[in-house]
């Protein structure tokens, strides 16, 4: 668990698959690369969108200040102190995200308690609104960046949506390539725009040091006296600065807690700070700078130059998110509510770093369909940070459920923390909610789409397991019968896949229907999911004869792990209990064909849903990585 639950942090070091031969140092250019590239590009429209005509505001000395100190003190509280310095001790055996902490805070109570259903929902709901604010973002950064075109050359203007599009497919198009070789290209270049970010904003700040004033919370509190109730609405803005908080919990297991701290402390959060103060001060020496702050201080002759890098750096700030979705996706997978899909390793160090194709082409088209619809970052920035809200807000909840029962020693100042962070959140939603009819509908939206998907796909595996269930025949009664008058057995071990320990697999009862053969040994197989991201080698196998060369195994997975059933049954000979020889091995699958009904189980819709979700599951051969040539499929249909 972690530290604060009585043991050390495990920290990603102490995984399995650890980080192979890469050093701290190559970890912290890694996470700089991948992690922080979210967050790292929020200058590019932030003090912008805060000083829109939306909001009303004039950028004069004090409203300056207010706004520069909102976004000081939301980066210190929302991301330093409660991401980086409290959530990420959360970790469920070192992997962060939603799911992680949702599966951690589950563990506090009973496993069929309202209580645990509840947080199941929570952590589902806070994912699937991750995935709906998620697609927003590489279509706003990557926007923001193009658009300083307009700055130098504003004719341009009718190609900045064209770059964008053309950026954004070949970005996605590279993701199979893998975090590890995006990671490596990406590091030196990410340290390279926050070191720009740095310099700027100090050449800036040189010109009005009565910028720095700002770092006092007095200007927050006096904008928020002289604003009144309605000051509450620049929050709106003020969020973008603190989107990717949740991002770098998500990508904690790709790279490690400890670097990922290292390069916030140190290099990431000072260099935000410094930029954003640089555009406070140029704002408050030339007021109409307000049109885009960021690119208007860049000397004339560097702006080309910035062009290129901050378009490159707004591609990195996407595959923080992209690398987050996958992540989440695959213990969403894991966990059963999502369902499967190919993943593919893209490296030999690190097991965390996947691609999932299916994944990563829909969120592209959502991403450069959003981009064709809202054409401008303004337009975006409206839609931005609803959903990033709710989530965070649903972590601090989460968090709140791990420290009470986890957490002895902290949850003395962790839940007075979590107190304020919870009144932060709220009012990050509100104020995002106003935006609601200016384009903040989308994110919600879909948020709820996909947890209507998630939720059908596990209602209706738990109403397809029960229907399964309901129409068996117990094993333990069965064998003794079969016995009775055994059917000709012919050599080889047949391995017949099931969720249910006590029935009778379909595909058993088929292939005694049709073929009217037994293997000389038979083996009920049942594949596990632990609420720990990886299973301990001790853990992984139980193996039990139950008679006649019959045999019950349970294989267990962590939510992090890709399951490999033959490798998992092949290391069973280690155990000495049963041996499997690969060449005459069969695997027997029984794949249901789903009748909905309106008598039973869901409303008839959703039992369309799943059917229709359950038919474009992959197939289970490729989810456990059984060869196609040593696989037999047998049908059944199941009314629900």
């Amino acid at each position: 668990m972690s530290q604060a639950a009585g043991k050390p942090a495990t920290g990603h070091g102490a995984h399995p698959h650890g980080h192979g031969r890469i050093g701290l140092f190559g970890l912290v250019v890694g996470a700089i690369g991948v992690v922080f590239g979210d967050i790292g590009t929020s200058p590019l429209y932030t003090i912008r969108q805060a000083f829109s005509p939306h909001y009303g505001l004039v950028a004069n000395h004090d409203t300056v200040l207010g706004v520069l100190s909102m976004i000081f003190w939301s980066l210190t509280i929302v991301v330093t102190l409660k991401y980086v310095t409290i959530i990420m001790r959360a970790d469920n055996d070192g992997e962060g995200g939603i799911m992680a902490l949702m599966a951690l805070a589950q563990r506090c109570f009973p496993k069929d308690s309202r209580t645990a259903y509840g947080v199941g929902i929570l952590g589902i709901l806070g994912a699937a609104l991750f995935f709906g604010d998620g697609v927003i973002t590489p279509a706003i950064s990557v926007l923001s960046a193009v658009e300083g075109l307009e700055v130098v050359a504003p004719g341009l203007h009718h190609w900045i949506v064209p770059i964008t599009v053309l950026v954004l497919v070949a970005l996605f198009a590279t993701q199979r390539f893998g975090t590890a070789k995006v990671g490596k290209v990406f590091g030196p270049i990410t340290v390279l725009w926050f070191i720009t970010l740095a310099v700027l904003g100090v050449m800036n700040i040189l010109h009005e040091p009565e910028v720095l004033h700002a770092i006092n919370p007095w200007w927050a509190a006096r904008f928020f006296v002289e604003h009144s109730w309605g000051g509450i609405f620049i929050l709106g803005a003020v969020v973008l600065a603190v989107t990717g908080g949740e991002a770098i919990y998500t990508d904690m297991g790709h790279f490690g807690a400890r670097p990922i701290r290292y390069a916030w402390y140190f290099f990431v959060l000072p260099s935000l700070m410094l930029n954003y103060l640089g555009q406070g001060a140029l704002v408050l020496e030339d007021p109409a700078a307000i049109r885009n702050p960021f690119y208007v201080g860049v000397p004339d002759w560097a702006r080309w130059p910035m062009i290129v890098l901050a378009t490159m750096a707004t591609v990195i700030a996407s595959q923080a998110v992209i690398t987050g979705g996958y992540s989440i996706a695959r213990q969403a997978m894991q966990l059963g509510y999502i369902p499967r899909m190919r993943i593919r390793h893209t490296s030999r160090d690190t097991i965390g770093q996947i691609y999932i194709p299916g994944i990563n082409w829909t969120m592209m088209v959502i991403v450069i369909g959003l981009v064709l619809s809202f054409r401008t970052s303004s337009a975006l920035a409206a839609a931005y940070g609803i959903s990033v809200s709710a989530t965070m807000l649903i972590d601090t909840l989460l968090l709140a459920v791990v420290a009470r029962a986890l957490w002895p020693n902290w949850r003395r100042w962790v839940l007075p923390l979590c107190g304020l962070f919870l009144v932060i959140d709220v009012a990050f939603l509100v104020a995002n909610g106003a935006k609601v009819l200016q384009g903040a509908w989308f994110p919600v939206v879909l948020g709820i789409v996909l947890f209507v998907l998630l939720r059908t796909w596990r209602r209706g595996r738990q109403i397809l397991h029960e229907e399964v269930q309901k129409e068996g025949i117990r094993l333990d009664a069965f064998i003794p019968g079969l016995m009775l008058a055994p059917p000709v057995r012919v050599p080889g071990t047949a391995v017949f896949l099931t969720s249910d320990k006590g029935v009778v697999p379909h595909a058993l009862m088929h292939n005694l229907k049709h073929n009217k053969v037994l293997h000389e040994r038979n083996v009920f197989l049942t594949a596990e999911t632990l609420s720990v991201p990886y299973a301990a080698a001790d853990k992984r196998l139980k193996i039990e004869s139950i008679g006649d060369d019959f045999h019950r195994v349970i294989v267990r997975f962590g939510f992090m792990e890709t399951p490999d059933v033959p490798l998992a049954l092949m290391r069973s000979c280690d155990q000495g209990d049963l041996s499997f020889d690969p060449m005459e091995t069969t695997y027997f699958v029984s794949r249901e064909t789903i009748v909905a009904s309106a008598k039973r189980g869901m409303p008839v819709w959703r039992d369309k849903l799943f059917a229709l979700m359950h038919r474009n599951a992959a197939p289970a051969n490729q989810f456990f990585r059984i060869p196609g040539n040593r696989l037999v499929e047998l049908g059944a249909q199941v009314e629900i």
